[in-house]
């Protein structure tokens, strides 16, 4: 499987199944697709997260986090229908979330067909074409780094992401730091190396970090700095005259 990054702005993600790993998967993609959760029952942290349920007795609309984007269809699902669930969500992503293998394999055969992905939740290790896997993800501003193990150890996953969000504490301002000055030197006309070994030169500098992470110092004077010791070197790279 080869790592991707998908747009899902826009887009209707289809998840069936109700329980504790279909919750996660729902709130996660709420953040950026509409999603729709299939299911006779849910758990109370779903329930807390949607914009409205469909089914209810009352059919009440409720206010939860800030995801907004969840609807829930209390509804049972069987291997004979979750085809219709697909037509009439027409999803860009299937989650098959349930208990039972052959709901998951009937939602994953049916998502195929439509030329959906499908993420099945009850297998690990070789996928078949169109399949996808979710990793673990470290988000900090505009840095995303995801973590995999194919399912294979979500603790794994979990440990790495842990280590992650530790090591690289404020990732997200030095991101942001280094994409301004890289855009300030391309305003400027620096030729493409100098440019690139400013920005590396700041990304690099433990002062710069510590000052993002404390706030005892400013970054961006020490950005400035850097950049500027980098030019001097590259317009005077030593005197070579004779008698030196």
């Amino acid at each position: 499987m080869i790592p991707l990054v998908h747009d899902l702005s826009g887009e209707t993600v289809l998840v069936v199944g109700g329980g504790a790993v279909a919750t996660r998967k729902a709130r996660r993609f709420a953040a950026e697709a509409s999603v729709i959760v299939v299911s006779p029952t849910f758990t109370e942290r779903l329930h807390s997260a949607v914009d409205r349920t469909v089914g209810d007795e009352t059919d009440d609309d409720e206010t939860g986090t800030d995801d907004g984007r969840i609807e829930l269809v209390r509804q049972r699902v069987d291997a004979d229908d979750v085809a219709t669930w697909i037509d009439r969500a027409e999803p860009a992503l299937v989650v098959a979330a349930t208990d039972d293998p052959t709901i998951n394999a009937a939602a994953e055969a049916a998502a195929r067909e439509r030329d959906a992905l499908v993420n099945r939740t009850d297998v690990s290790g070789d996928r078949d074409p169109g399949s996808v896997v979710v990793p673990a993800t470290v988000e900090d501003g505009p840095v995303t780094i995801a973590i995999t193990t194919g399912a294979t150890s979500p603790a794994v996953s979990r440990y790495l992401r842990e280590r992650i969000e530790t090591e690289f504490d404020g990732i997200g301002d030095l991101a942001r730091l280094s994409g301004d000055v890289r855009t300030e030197l391309i305003e400027r006309g620096v030729e493409p190396d100098t440019r690139r070994e400013a920005v590396r030169a700041v990304v690099r500098s433990p002062a710069v970090q510590k000052g993002l992470q404390t706030g005892e110092s400013n970054p961006r004077q020490l950005a400035d700095g850097i950049v500027e010791r980098v030019r001097d070197h590259e317009d005077d790279p030593g005197d070579t005259s004779e008698g030196q």
